[in-house]
């Protein structure tokens, strides 16, 4: 059949149904409706040839062209769509490279095998053209709440309906031993949005810690509204789950206005999580204060927080013990998570031990090197003197209160520490030095003989080794992979070395070698500062 002796306006009329029925641009099916019989007339022509095909919006009547393209000689490789300046002279009247010459060639017959083609070209466009229009309506939507229709299921993962096309709860996204039905109708968390290959893939979850939180917000209007925030959320789904709150009006109770009259509003987050405990906590500044209250129910006597590592000690009763650590240890997990602290829980009698045993080995070592007996060792310790380095450079003053102690004790005292010292740091720079450090780390100022012996058993003995470490390296860190935070070991953790301090000398040894110019560490620091500053104005 000739396109010539088809109703030309069928074309138009077939273009608006399909974009109605798949809510898209009309122009877009006219357009892939142009490619396919673009490419039936170059299986006619030849497919060197450069045909394009218009469509008018209006008759719907379609134009054939051939296009040939002006190009220098040299660069001559296609003759059905290029040609030189002196070829394009029979046609065009003074010719550049770069312009085009169009000529009208009769529409083509569209047989079986072309139609069939035309057809395919058609339905990848829409398909396409379907996908982008369904990424750009929820690319925005991610981390809200979606209802959808269950279609089916898939090995174990739910496929539902959401209206311009299909989304994917993954089996373990779903809370529990969920099980759907077709048909069902589902609330599901926006997760993610992603746009892939074979189209969009929108991924739903019901176990995510966000999820909690949308749904609060929908059941609590102080938090909509943003007189109550939502701190921290951590959920074991399907079990339990603790949510974190703290409201912006001091009139305002964040842990009744989220458990609401006689607990309706909590109730209904329960009953759409499938009964998940839901324990809703006051948010605190004060991590340990905060962390008190999110190992509730247990009582807690005791609580010692290392701000570095990131980790807690927290102490209770023996009866206690059970409680706080909850079944599975459930209940201390989601305090960590909710937290974002490694907790160590202990009962008051292992503290007590382990309180000992420093205590033995603090005394232990004030007896072999400052050569002194038990008891008077002990003093030093319960006085809390915890190394040499106190002991030698503390004012005399700390000493004297010290039962026994007159100012010619507390002066051997001093002298038998710095002795000792010295013995100690010679005795690692010789060592260092026989591991072949250069003087130009041993004269770098910050870096003790322990530690210089240290980094030489690493292997770093230069200024330019020094230099190219990185913070973490000198100083230790936590690396959180899927979750789990895991320990760095730092060359120089055990000399209690900061962050901090192991950025600034490793950014002096790198001024000092010239690596890094001082003006632009200036500069940065600088605006450092002032982006602080900026945010505090914001705040």
């Amino acid at each position: 059949m000739a396109i010539t002796s088809a109703n030309q306006l069928e074309l138009l009329q077939t273009a608006e149904a399909v974009a109605r029925e798949k809510m898209i641009d009309p122009n877009l099916v006219v357009e892939a409706m142009e490619e396919s019989l673009a490419r039936a007339a170059k299986s006619r022509y030849g497919a060197e040839m450069d045909i394009r095909v218009a469509i008018d919006r209006k008759t719907g009547k379609a134009t054939f062209t051939r296009v040939r393209t002006v190009v220098e000689d040299e660069e001559l490789e296609n003759y059905q769509a290029e040609f030189t300046v002196e070829q394009a002279k029979q046609y065009m009247a003074d010719p550049a490279v770069g312009d085009t010459f169009v000529e009208e060639v009769p529409p083509v017959e569209l047989g079986r095998i072309a139609a069939q083609s035309a057809k395919q070209v058609i339905l990848q466009k829409v398909r396409e053209a379907e996908r982008d229009r369904q990424y750009e309506e929820f690319k925005d939507r991610a981390g809200t709440i979606i209802n959808a229709t269950v279609k089916r299921e898939e090995y174990g993962n739910v496929i539902v309906d959401v209206g311009a096309g299909e989304a994917i709860l993954r089996r373990n996204e779903k809370i529990g031993r969920e099980a759907y039905r077709p048909g069902d109708r589902i609330r599901c968390f926006i997760k993610d949005v992603r746009r892939e290959q074979r189209g969009p893939q929108i991924f739903l979850s019901r176990t995510a810690p966000e999820f909690m939180a949308a749904l609060f917000k929908m059941e609590v209007p102080e938090i909509y509204d943003g007189i109550i925030e939502i701190k921290a959320v951590a959920r074991d789904p399907g079990s339990r789950a603790k949510i974190a709150v703290i409201s912006y009006d001091g009139s305002i109770d964040p842990v009744g206005a989220c458990v609401g009259m006689r607990g309706s509003r909590v109730q209904a987050v329960v009953n759409e999580l499938q009964g998940e405990k839901i324990d809703i906590i006051p948010w605190n500044e004060d991590m340990p204060t905060f962390l008190v209250n999110a190992l509730q129910p247990a009582e807690v006597s005791k609580v010692v927080f290392d701000e570095d590592a990131e980790r807690i000690e927290v102490v209770v009763p023996e009866e206690q013990l059970s409680l706080a650590i909850g079944r599975r240890g459930q209940n201390v997990r989601l305090a960590s998570q909710l937290t974002g602290l490694d907790i160590d829980i202990m009962t008051e009698e292992e503290e007590s031990k382990r309180r000992q045993a420093e205590f033995e080995t603090r005394t232990k070592l004030f007896m072999d090197t400052l050569d002194l007996d038990e008891f008077f060792a002990q003093l030093l310790v319960a006085e809390g003197f915890t190394n040499l380095e106190e002991v030698a450079y503390v004012e005399a003053d700390e000493l004297l209160v010290i039962d026994g102690v007159d100012e010619g004790t507390a002066s051997e005292l001093q002298a038998r520490a710095r002795d000792h010292l010295e013995a100690m740091n010679k005795k690692a720079l010789d060592h260092a030095r026989e591991l072949g450090v250069e003087d130009s780390l041993v004269n770098f100022a910050g870096l003790t003989p322990q530690m210089i012996e240290a980094l030489a058993e690493d292997g770093v003995k230069t200024l330019e080794d020094f230099a190219t470490c990185a913070d973490w390296e000198l100083a230790g860190g936590w690396t959180t992979v899927d979750g789990v935070r895991t320990k760095d070991d730092g060359v120089l953790e055990k000399f209690e070395m900061s962050l901090e301090e192991a950025q600034d000398l490793v950014m002096t040894a790198r001024v000092m070698l010239g690596w890094v110019d001082p003006a632009e560490l200036e500069a940065a620091d600088e605006g450092a500062e002032e982006g602080e500053e900026t945010e505090e104005a914001g705040a």
